[in-house]
């Protein structure tokens, strides 16, 4: 096996959560151009035959699961899609999230909780449906933010609690189930990549954090979606319950 060879993910199925738009739609394309089998699950069933159309133009092979992951039974029914159609679930890209920008001050129960329940609650949920069949030798690259390592001026606290937790739910299920299970964990911490969250912020937000990103610019998906191959892969075997933050340099300055 060449070194590049270790990157491929051919015989592999993988889910992606949140695949019906922005990263996860990147992380799906790339998983088919790897050589996997993907599994795309969101709420948004339109949405996703559309990454399921792009993932046939690059030669995949996918199904749609239509999936709330804060609901855990939801979760288990599509692992069971995965292994009827597939046979099997070899990697999780848990990705679904949602993001908010509420003061502390003003922000509700509700708004605090469903944050918390589609980001930390959802990919525990995911996770844990996806560990019960999962082989030795399997992985999950969870979905975290730079926002759970530092602060960037928005008034995000439950965003950035959710995102922090999922940092240490990486550690712990890496724990839990490497040895035990074979199963790898770990997970990507994200600066500010194109995505339905970042067309939201206000006007001239991104232009005023250009400072902090060493790089000088904005991610590109692509680029995220490579960290995930590379932790998903045999390529990153030896890798396991690690944050990696890919986000030009923001979490430096």
């Amino acid at each position: 096996m060449s070194i590049l060879d270790k990157f491929r993910l051919d015989g592999r199925v993988v889910i992606v959560t949140g695949a019906s738009s922005g990263l996860g739609v990147a992380f799906a394309k790339a998983a088919a151009e790897a050589g996997a089998d993907v599994v795309l699950a969101a709420r948004r069933v339109d949405k996703l035959a559309q990454t399921a159309e792009l993932i046939d133009s690059v030669g995949g092979r996918s199904i749609t699961v239509a999936t709330d992951v804060v609901d855990p039974d939801q979760c288990t029914a599509m692992v069971e899609a995965a292994v009827k159609e597939f046979g099997k679930v070899d990697i999780l890209i848990n990705n679904a999230g949602v993001g908010t920008a509420y003061p502390a001050t003003r922000e509700t129960p509700e708004q605090f909780r469903s944050v918390i329940d589609i980001n930390l609650n959802g990919s525990y949920w995911a996770a844990q449906a996806c560990g019960r069949v999962m082989a030795p030798g399997s992985s999950i690259v969870n979905i975290s933010s730079i926002l759970g390592l530092t602060t960037a001026g928005l008034p995000q606290a439950a965003y950035s609690a959710s995102k922090a937790a999922i940092i240490g739910l990486t550690r712990d299920l890496a724990q839990q189930w490497g040895a035990r299970k074979g199963i790898r964990v770990n997970a990507i911490a994200p600066g500010f990549f194109q995505s339905e969250m970042t067309d939201s912020y206000q006007p001239g937000y991104l232009d005023s954090m250009a400072p902090r990103m060493i790089l000088g610019r904005k991610g590109d998906a692509e680029e995220l979606a490579a960290t995930a191959i590379w932790l998903a892969s045999d390529a990153g075997g030896y890798v396991t319950g690690q944050t990696i933050a890919v986000d030009g340099g923001i979490t430096i300055t």
